[in-house]
């Protein structure tokens, strides 16, 4: 393969690699059974007049499986956390001790857990959708070099399979993740 190309075989790499850090991230927000900080993620507070993240108002903990806490800096901003939580969706009731916020985690009921599963499954494919695109991108730009006459039929082929080979790893670690996350999930 040539080196005077415009194929940068390392950013469709990235790019892949991005579309399993998002998915991870999404993951992580996902509630199972067990209690976790990175659950309150996507959780926004209306804070001076800003959505910001719940864990830049307060300090989030995990004293025991079941609990998370979250220690509020302003008592200001009491209630925009209570309104927050609740307007979440993450189907926690929380309860309020002054600054300090309990979120008990409730056991996962068989059906709760089945839609969880699915949501995870949605992320997954919306994981492999953004790697399929980033695959097709590098696909184009091999051809519009070949058309360019930039590269040869031979390198042409190679870089094709390699991008391909990319894309195969990056689907195989999103399909064992969305493995792993389910069978968390389903775990009782």
């Amino acid at each position: 393969m040539s080196d005077d190309t415009d194929i940068d075989l390392d950013d469709l790499g990235r790019r892949m690699e991005g579309a399993l850090t998002a998915l991870r991230g999404e993951f992580g927000s996902l509630r199972t059974g067990r209690a976790t900080a990175s659950m309150l993620d996507p959780v926004m507070v209306d804070a001076y007049g800003a959505n910001t993240p719940i864990n830049q108002v307060g300090t989030v903990n995990v004293p025991e499986p079941r609990m998370v806490t979250i220690t509020v800096w302003d008592k200001g901003l009491i209630k925009a956390v209570e309104k927050a939580l609740r307007e979440s969706g993450l189907g926690i009731n929380p309860q309020v001790d002054g600054t300090l916020f309990r979120l008990p985690i409730p056991e996962l009921n068989e059906e709760r857990r089945g839609e969880l599963a699915k949501v995870a499954a949605k992320y997954a494919e919306s994981a492999r959708v953004s790697v399929r695109n980033v695959r097709r991108d590098g696909m184009d730009q091999v051809k519009k070099a070949k058309n360019a006459n930039d590269i040869s039929e031979d390198d042409q082929k190679l870089y094709s399979d390699e991008i391909q080979e990319m894309t195969d790893k990056h689907i195989a670690e999103i399909d064992e993740a969305l493995s792993a996350k389910e069978k968390e999930i389903m775990q009782v």
